[in-house]
């Protein structure tokens, strides 16, 4: 237990990420269809990206861990405004949560929290509830994630292999499918070894499809207007923090430059 509790340079490190990672996951939780995984990913590249260390992910940074877990469990909790106020789901669990309602003849809307307060707010309380027993198990269980954590490489990679290539081949039935996996598979590790990020592959796989499907439905929209994306607030203001956060690593660049030649001019 006293090794849990976080020290006062984890507790500094730790509030910018919270903060980010969980207005990163409040968005994309609103979002109708995207869920926690792409908040997590989407938050761990932030962090990375504005970190003046990023040589310190995936070596045990703090701002790695903190970020994408904040950012998760805000897009778990607000993934229940599209669902309860539109009846769209936010999230894969958030569907099956609409169809429980449907079933027992529940219409998700804005007369929900009317209609049916005590269901309202007895799910808002089950939220502090889930919490709390979260703690409960996860606290005392801590010693069995470690374990599973120790199980030696060449015993936990050729069960993972395995059971990728089950789901991948249980999906069409096709080996090519299994030979796809082996030749990514190989990419990941030249990328591994040339040091390429994982998460914005991982967040082009899944936004990439629904990218290009909402960029056909705008420009349908607007008549071949590229410049609806500006014009509109919400897309204007997520192309603004875009540009910002590109330009950010140039800017830090050039003044750790303008700093190292100020410090050599001064010991000169």
């Amino acid at each position: 237990m006293r090794e849990m509790i976080p020290t006062r340079d984890d507790i500094r490190r730790s509030i910018g990420p919270m903060l980010r990672g969980a207005g990163i996951g409040s968005f994309f939780g609103i979002l109708p269809g995207t869920g926690g995984l792409i908040a997590s990913f989407m938050a761990y590249a932030v962090e990375k990206r504005v970190s003046r260390t990023p040589e310190r992910f995936g070596h045990g940074a703090i701002e790695g861990v903190v970020a994408p877990e904040a950012a998760n469990n805000a897009a778990d909790q607000t993934a229940f405004i599209p669902t309860m106020t539109l009846g769209i789901p936010g999230s894969p669990v958030m569907a099956i949560m609409l169809s429980v309602l449907i079933i027992h003849n529940l219409v998700p809307g804005p007369k929900l929290m009317v209609e049916h307060a005590d269901l309202f707010w007895g799910l808002i309380m089950s939220f502090w509830i889930g919490n709390l027993m979260l703690l409960v198990l996860n606290i005392p269980l801590i010693g069995l994630w470690v374990k599973v954590l120790a199980v030696p490489y060449h015993l936990l990679y050729p069960a993972i292999i395995m059971f990728v290539c089950i789901g991948v081949f249980s999906v069409q039935n096709a080996a090519f499918d299994v030979w796809l996996v082996v030749v990514f598979g190989f990419l990941g590790y030249f990328m591994r070894v040339l040091d390429f990020p994982a998460a914005p592959l991982l967040l082009g796989l899944v936004l990439g499809p629904i990218m290009e499907e909402q960029f056909r439905r705008a420009m349908i929209l607007s008549h071949g207007d590229l410049a609806t994306f500006i014009y509109h607030p919400i897309s204007g203001t997520i192309l603004g923090i875009t540009a910002a956060l590109l330009m950010f690593p140039i800017f830090d660049m050039i003044r750790r430059s303008y700093r190292r030649q100020a410090t050599e001019a001064a010991t000169s």
